[in-house]
């Protein structure tokens, strides 16, 4: 079983509390209270293998004397309770009216904490996750919320595109390869990702617009491999629609051209 104490030498020991994702509860004194929340401006968090992400949560708060702070901000997997996510403490609130603030906590995820952030498979820790956060008002209210907030943590994608050959005769037939992998955080590399639907696409030369040809499902490794007849030239390029735990992704366009 892998240790913890690693990772709450380098991030403060709230970061490991094994919280249960029970249903929604709060607590408090007082007429303060959580009424929106987005994470990320409403997207995904994408996680790779080296590059430190960080993401607001964006909190509004309301109450008759006005907001002062967040005190507390903690968000994990809502189904089996890790995370590698840390916040600094710090936040800023920004005044909406006399009662009401949006106060905006940053996230912090550093792919190289993550493999001693948890003592599963940590890959299982993408997926959705909820947020839960304390907040304080000028006049000493305070209110514990839980669950005020679900979005979708997932590993990234990488995807490639090669036509083979590059030049053909009207009617030929050319052969569109790629790859499709993703962020292992166990061993922080990317692996083949086998198994899964991606479509093929073109956009005609001139054209504004990609459209889906054909629907591939990959291989070994992760390898895609088809066949197309050519009837013009233009770009291809292989499309990845994405999964609860890993993120969308859209290859890079290989342009093919007539002979």
């Amino acid at each position: 079983m892998r240790s913890r104490t690693a990772w709450a030498a380098a991030c403060g020991a709230t970061a490991l509390v094994m919280t249960t994702a029970t249903g929604a509860h709060a607590e408090g004194r007082g007429d303060i209270r959580v009424v929106k929340t987005v994470v990320n401006g409403g997207g995904n968090v994408i996680v790779g293998t080296s590059k430190t992400i960080r993401f607001p949560i964006d909190i509004t708060v309301k109450d008759n004397s006005g907001v002062k702070k967040l005190t507390d901000v903690f968000t994990f997997n809502q189904t089996n309770g890790y995370t590698f996510a840390t916040w600094d403490g710090n936040s800023s609130c920004t005044k909406k009216s006399a009662t009401t603030s949006v106060c905006r906590a940053t996230m912090t995820i550093d792919p190289a904490w993550i493999p001693d952030s948890d003592t599963i498979d940590s890959n299982r820790v993408a997926g959705v996750w909820r947020v839960d956060a304390t907040a304080k008002a000028n006049d000493g209210d305070y209110w514990i919320s839980d669950h005020i907030a679900e979005y979708k943590v997932k590993r990234a994608a990488q995807l490639t595109t090669v036509i083979a050959p590059e030049k053909v005769a009207k009617g030929a037939k050319a052969t569109i390869i790629g790859k499709l992998s993703r962020a292992n955080w166990e061993d922080l590399k990317y692996h083949g990702f086998t198994g899964q639907q991606v479509k093929l696409q073109f956009r005609k030369k001139g054209a504004a617009h990609y459209s889906t040809v054909k629907t591939v499902t990959t291989g070994d490794a992760g390898k895609l491999s088809t066949k197309v007849t050519v009837a013009s030239a233009g770009s291809w390029r292989w499309y990845f629609p994405g999964t609860t735990t890993t993120s969308l992704k859209v290859a890079a366009g290989d342009v093919l051209n007539l002979k």
